[in-house]
């Protein structure tokens, strides 16, 4: 006898019990059953469509290749309530059940056109939002800092954590949830193995710092590999504490940071680095590069040239030990 048929034959309390809660069975017992609740999905009785994808959702992930299958079948009647149940397990904390709905969904929403495809992509939209919503005002919670402002290409969300930070390793996997990230920027804070791989996998970012994070040239050249669109900088964390607007042509200082190594050492606004360690700076990039290899309590010597530090005017040669501080 078909299950559609045996279904209107049960009793109402036998019929409760296959609609209404899914016993936990495994194997064929379990494929059947869930074969035919997808089948009530287009009962005539409004109740029977209700129960039985009620019991879909509590399936998990055993229904989801049923419910696959069936919403490409065309039926719009099932077609919606399966992405309505698929899209459901989505706020499961299964994260093995996350990840097969997204991937179900995805699978419909690339088939253009259908009505199925409008209501997998609007789920998976909807989805994106919250998870996105919720990864931000976690990594909040945690000591992070967002900034929105241009970025490299466009405008981007930049997100920073430093001393602040109050997390764990396994808390940078939010990163990936977060919508138009384009920089972010660790400082003074240990990166594991892990880390750097989650980071390997922003593809859309266009900026990554890591200052006094441990990384080394290794995890720079990794990251460089997987994020070839994206500008890398990797130090050791010694801070010298200015900026400069210019990235080409001679190296002069534009702001130095108040209380900063290179405050305290007396370095001004308008002086121009010539060398480190005796070895020639042609501009500010070059600078930095210098600086990543060194480490907090390190003493730099930078020969500088000050305007108008000399009664005809000619700029002033001075040279200055600065001891790096830490990012």
């Amino acid at each position: 006898m078909p299950a559609t048929v045996a279904a209107r034959l049960m009793p109402p309390a036998a019929w409760v019990c296959l609609c209404g809660c899914l016993l936990p069975t495994t194997g064929a017992r379990a494929h059947d059953e869930i074969s035919v609740l997808v089948e009530q999905l287009d009962a005539p009785q409004f109740a029977r469509r209700e129960a039985a994808s009620r019991s879909l959702v509590k399936a998990g992930r055993p229904a989801v290749d049923a419910l696959a299958a069936a919403i490409h079948t065309g039926d719009l009647e099932v077609a919606s309530r399966g992405v309505e149940i698929v899209g459901e397990m989505l706020a499961s904390d299964d994260e093995e059940l996350v990840a097969a709905a997204e991937a179900c969904l995805a699978e419909i929403a690339a088939h253009d056109g259908s009505a199925a495809s409008v209501l997998a992509a609007a789920a998976l939209e909807f989805h994106a939002l919250g998870m996105a919503t919720a990864a931000r005002e976690r990594l909040e919670s945690l000591g992070a800092v967002f900034r929105e402002r241009p970025a490299v290409e466009g405008r981007g969300l930049e997100i920073e954590v430093n001393a602040a930070w109050r997390g764990t390793p396994a808390d940078f996997r939010q990163l990936g949830r977060l919508r138009g990230l384009a920089s972010v920027g660790v400082y003074g804070v240990p990166v594991d193995a892990a880390t750097l791989a989650l980071l390997a996998e922003l593809h859309d970012v266009t900026r990554i710092e890591l200052f006094g994070t441990g990384a080394g040239r290794e995890a720079a050249d990794l990251l460089a590999e997987k994020l070839p669109e994206a500008r890398i900088d990797v130090r050791k964390g010694g801070k010298l504490g200015v900026s400069s607007l210019a990235r080409v042509g001679p190296c002069e200082i534009r702001t130095v940071e108040p209380g900063s190594a290179a405050d305290q050492a007396g370095l001004r606004s308008g002086d121009v680095v010539l060398t480190i360690d005796d070895e020639p700076v042609e501009n500010f990039d070059n600078l930095t590069e210098r600086l990543a290899d060194c480490a907090p309590g390190e003493v730099v010597t930078l020969a500088i040239a000050r305007r108008g530090g000399t009664a005809d005017g000619e700029p002033e040669r001075l040279k200055c030990e600065v001891r790096l501080d830490a990012w």
